[in-house]
């Protein structure tokens, strides 16, 4: 597994990270990563993977958010998926940048980094960003929480 590189392909038209055709998946730690690696493998998954530290994540990818984090309500969801990788991170969490082959699946990249402790994984399609983990309980308490609870007044 190689480390990751932001470039310019992993953004999207307003620089905020968006790598289209990948999977970027948190873990609670890099022997959690390094597992998730080899399970992948072992389900015969295809596509690269590369290996982002929690310094990392918090230095180049939320930095993408840069002057377009606005507190107004976006069309897209990346600033939020931002913000919930950047609270990840902050405690701590890496990440791996998972590259979708043409014959990989998202159904069984969730079947084979769920049982090594994915915290969270986004798949970032053309136009859509799909939450592949759903949010664990102790997550509630992130900064930012997508979905269709996300913008009610009071319980759901």
């Amino acid at each position: 597994m190689k480390p990751l590189i932001l470039d310019s392909s992993m953004t999207n038209m307003s620089g905020v990270f968006y790598p289209t055709g990948h999977v970027f998946a948190l873990f609670p730690d890099e022997d959690c990563v390094r597992q998730a690696a080899a399970s992948l493998h072992n389900v015969g998954h295809r596509g690269e993977l590369a290996h982002a530290s929690p310094e990392f994540i918090l230095q180049e990818i939320v930095h993408t958010l840069g002057s377009t984090d606005a507190p107004l309500p976006s069309v897209g969801a990346e600033g939020d998926m931002v913000r919930r990788i950047a609270d990840l991170a902050g405690t701590g969490h890496h990440g791996v940048l998972i590259a979708m082959a043409d014959k990989d699946s998202p159904d069984n990249v969730v079947s084979a980094i769920t049982p090594e402790g994915a915290a969270a994984a986004f798949y970032y399609r053309t136009f859509i960003i799909e939450d592949l983990v759903p949010q664990a309980p102790e997550q509630e308490g992130q900064s930012v929480v997508v979905g269709t609870h996300a913008g009610q007044n009071g319980p759901p």
